[in-house]
């Protein structure tokens, strides 16, 4: 994985949209799963698909905003999901499963962002419930059937993985709250599970990715104050975050390409960005290009596997 860490040349780029990353893909016949189907680059990354022929299902923790928000959109489905909720995580997985359909496009696109300290199930920390954790338990839950679709898992990260690594001496914030360390630490769970399930979906055709889908205006940043908002803005108008804002459109594009392109045949394990593979993050890095070496190293990954099956108790690949 380490030597395929490197730009291929796609011929897309920041400005591409998901449209345009599927021009001459067609999806007739594939389902894909996409959590936060329904606003942001989740509706986008939808409504993309849907336009290239697929089924999409959108598991969602608010059933009616939902609803009205895919409306007119053919080829969508919502169901009930809560990533916060496990017993919601196992509820959708076993109704999915009744159905006996086949995941060829699984994308854990819904998250949250910078929220203020909440505690899930046990005691979980929020972000890393929500974002990580809730995921994890999706895919594995899902696993026959993403296995029978023999497609991609593409779980959405952000630079915000080089914010923290894993805070294996304190991954649930017990010793004091930070919620922009917390948000890290769950963007980098992202970029890891998609490397380790990768390595132990090998043979089965599935392949999974992680990806940066740039700097977009969206409701993510509804946790955050004006103020925030507003230092934000103005860093990333510097330059100073090596990225530009995207419309929802170009957003969504890196997840879809990463989804369905055929350039990434025979890949997988990889952090995307700006619809091709990103390259390895100079050491330092802060919210800049490229992607930290703690989000790519396979032992990490793998511990970070085995705490989840421990929190969850969920593992589809255990012996």
């Amino acid at each position: 994985m380490a030597n395929q860490q490197h730009k291929i040349g796609s011929g897309f780029g920041a400005q591409s949209t998901a449209a345009e990353v599927l021009a001459g893909i067609d999806l007739s016949g594939r389902l894909a799963v996409v959590t936060g189907g329904y606003s942001g680059l989740g509706l986008e990354t939808t409504r993309a698909l849907a336009a290239a022929g697929a089924q999409v299902v959108v598991p969602a923790r608010r059933r009616e905003v939902a609803d009205e928000a895919v409306a007119g959109i053919g080829g969508v489905e919502v169901d009930e999901l809560d990533l916060a909720d496990q017993r919601s995580v196992a509820a959708f997985a076993d109704r999915f499963l009744a159905a006996g359909r086949p995941v060829h496009l699984m994308i854990d696109n819904a998250g949250i962002m910078a929220a203020p300290e909440m505690r899930v199930g046990p005691g979980w920390e929020g972000q890393f419930a929500v974002n990580h954790l809730g995921h994890y338990a999706l895919v594995n839950r899902l696993w026959p059937a993403i296995k029978e679709g023999r497609g991609r898992v593409v779980s959405v990260s952000s630079r915000g993985h080089q914010l923290s690594g894993i805070r294996w001496d304190d991954v649930h914030f017990e010793r004091g709250y930070d919620k922009w360390q917390a948000y890290g630490q769950a963007k980098t769970a992202n970029v890891l599970f998609a490397l380790h399930l990768d390595a132990l979906a090998q043979g089965t055709g599935v392949r999974a990715f992680s990806l940066h889908p740039g700097t977009i205006r969206t409701a993510l940043g509804r946790h955050m104050s004006d103020d925030e908002l507003a230092g934000l803005s103005t860093r990333i108008d510097e330059g100073a975050s090596g990225s530009n804002w995207k419309t929802p459109e170009q957003g969504a594009a890196t997840q879809v390409w990463a989804a369905t392109s055929p350039q990434l045949d025979g890949m997988g394990g990889l952090y995307c960005e700006d619809c091709d593979i990103a390259e390895p993050a100079a050491p330092g890095t802060v919210l800049g290009p490229g992607v930290n070496a703690w989000a790519t190293d396979p032992q990490e990954a793998a511990r970070l596997w085995r705490l989840s099956a421990d929190l969850t108790g969920v593992d589809a690949f255990a012996a």
